[in-house]
């Protein structure tokens, strides 16, 4: 059965927003960790942000820092992605992910540390 769906993509030109949605099922929303991924063609899979259901820390890349946040509705078991300013250079499928904590933090590198995947959401973003 689907875990995680993610929705909200499209194409959007430079400097506009979009957010993004994680819907998740009841068991993978117990996860410690949700995870949002990016992946544009001929690159490999980056991690950009971050959060962690025990104390609800998030951690997000140097290349999205301050202009995307993380968040989560547990009512709801759906994590969110807003983004704004966007670039060109955020043109990718984007991929939600839940796992397990590591050391107390939720880490962006190593996609092989996360179990459960989405099936993505393409972002477009035009100069």
């Amino acid at each position: 059965q689907v875990q995680l769906v993610e929705s909200g993509g499209g194409s959007v030109q430079a400097g506009g927003s979009l957010r993004l949605s994680c819907a998740a099922s009841a068991y993978t929303y117990s996860s410690g960790c949700m995870v949002w991924f990016r992946q544009a063609p001929g690159k490999e899979r980056e991690g950009v942000a971050a959060i962690w259901r025990g104390l609800g820390s998030t951690y997000y890349s140097d290349s999205v820092k301050d202009r995307f946040t993380i968040s989560r509705d547990n009512a709801k078991n759906t994590v969110y992605l807003q983004m704004n300013s966007l670039k060109a250079e955020d043109t990718a499928m984007y991929y939600c992910a839940a796992g397990s904590v590591y050391g107390g933090r939720c880490f962006l590198d190593g996609p092989w540390r996360y179990s459960v995947w989405g099936q993505g959401t393409q972002v477009t973003v035009s100069s």
